[in-house]
């Protein structure tokens, strides 16, 4: 999980009322799709990122393309649940419900197919500092059916995950996703070796400070 600037403890005033993005997401194999160039906080020009989202029986689904990369930047000793976010990653934060969630799924993959996955209380909402935030870590996400493959394409200059996330995770049980509804956001993170640790950083929804962990600007998301 990322540190991140020190914020203030009035911070959970200036969110309220946030308008967000919706996705309405299929069944697979039809997809809803999610592409966002704009960085986190400025809203300026980012690296095209692509997110493409479906649901089975037991799994949501999800396919990240990250477009426009030329340094493929990660630790190849990183393994699961090691510090990915200090390299280039892409990352999902999935909670059900339509309310500014307290916790949630922090989802990462990096270039090198290593996961971070675990659930994150954050009872401010916004990560102030006045508040506790705790991490949850899901200690066998393979065995636990949360798994992924990721390809490199050098010369297209982009990569690639597909995620099975469980719906268990979140208490929808088997063939019983169509209809419910989500809050989630989608980031990137990308790292220059020559430049490091100085990262740029974009997402679906941009919040208004370099942290992921603002619920409030998590989009709407409905399976249809």
């Amino acid at each position: 999980m990322r540190p991140t600037a020190i914020l203030a403890a009035a911070a959970p005033a200036l969110v309220l009322g946030t308008s967000v993005p919706s996705l309405h997401v299929p069944g697979c194999p039809a997809k809803g799709t999610i592409r966002y160039n704009k960085s986190v906080p400025a809203k300026t020009e980012f690296l095209l990122t692509q997110v493409d989202l479906c649901y089975d029986k037991t799994a949501i689904v999800a396919t990240f393309t990250a477009y426009n990369e030329t340094n493929f930047f990660f630790d190849p000793a990183h393994g699961t649940n090691d510090e990915l976010w200090r390299y280039e990653v892409m990352e999902a934060f999935i909670a059900r419900g339509t309310n500014d969630p307290k916790t949630y799924l922090e989802f990462e993959v990096s270039p090198n197919n290593a996961t971070f996955n675990a659930f994150i209380y954050n009872p401010s909402k916004v990560r102030d500092p006045a508040f506790p935030l705790d991490t949850f870590f899901i200690q066998t996400p393979i065995q636990d059916g949360l798994v992924a493959s990721t390809v490199l394409d050098r010369n297209a200059e982009k990569w690639t995950s597909t995620a099975r996330i469980p719906l268990g995770l979140f208490n929808v049980d088997e063939g019983k996703a169509k209809g419910t509804e989500w809050r989630m956001n989608f980031f990137r993170t990308v790292v220059a070796p020559e430049t490091y640790p100085d990262q740029g950083l974009g997402a679906w929804n941009p919040p208004d400070e370099a942290s992921f962990h603002k619920t409030p600007f998590f989009g709407k998301v409905k399976f249809i």
